[in-house]
């Protein structure tokens, strides 16, 4: 994918000015965030306060390493090579307590994860989709290597069923080449044009090469300021 300030540099049409959010959002995450706490259960789950945005995705989809190049802070959150480690709801917060709290979901789609492990993540996130209050967004993580898959697809019909705001975010796309990367988009935006609870936007990430996060971040400011 190639964007404007290449297309200019390669004698196309002049990059455009850059767009605000994208510093108002690095400003939103350049300041220090702390974790606060792990939810196994809606019991202790903290008052409702603010904003929160939400990640879900598949097991080692990189979650966690998206979190922290988010916050410029490699350990944020922990990462893990170990397939379901996470097995929480792990809510972070700016230091300054601006409003915002990230949530990073329980990976899902382990393979060998009991079925009471996968029952539980189950009722655990279904209730937090549908009695959250504050949830603006969930950002649903697909690895852009593989493409949406089929409890990828299940967990987007929950989303739609708890009629949750949910936007596709790819990870790892600096793994595939720029022709791969484009017919992905493609193809996703055309899967989930029907879906009621989908942002039809995609946005394409790189933990690994800061690539995408920009654009995140804007996004998630302009979220905030809706």
């Amino acid at each position: 994918m190639v964007d404007a300030a290449d297309d200019s540099a390669a004698g196309g049409a002049p990059a455009s000015a850059p767009d605000p959010a994208i510093e108002a959002g690095r400003l939103l995450f350049a300041r220090p965030w702390s974790f606060v706490r792990g939810v196994p259960n809606m019991d202790v789950l903290p008052p409702a306060e603010g904003l929160e945005i939400a990640f879900a995705g598949r097991s080692n989809v990189g979650k966690s390493s998206l979190i922290n190049a988010l916050t410029g802070q490699g350990g944020l959150a922990r990462t893990s090579n170990t397939p379901g480690r996470t097995q929480e709801l792990n809510l972070f917060r700016p230091d300054d307590a601006d409003g915002l709290t990230v949530v990073d979901m329980p990976g899902y789609g382990y393979a060998k994860a009991p079925k009471a492990q996968v029952a539980a993540w189950n009722a655990l996130v279904f209730s937090y989709l549908r009695g959250r209050p504050n949830l603006r967004r969930v950002y649903v993580l697909i690895d852009a290597r593989h493409g949406l898959k089929a409890n990828d697809e299940d967990v987007l019909s929950l989303l739609d069923k708890a009629a949750a705001s949910y936007q596709i975010v790819l990870t790892k796309a600096d793994k595939i080449g720029s022709r791969a990367l484009t017919d992905l988009i493609a193809d996703t935006a055309k899967r989930i044009v029907r879906r009621p609870a989908a942002y039809p936007t995609l946005i394409a990430t790189s933990s690994e090469k800061y690539r995408g996060i920009d654009e995140l971040r804007a996004a998630i400011w302009t979220l905030m300021h809706e």
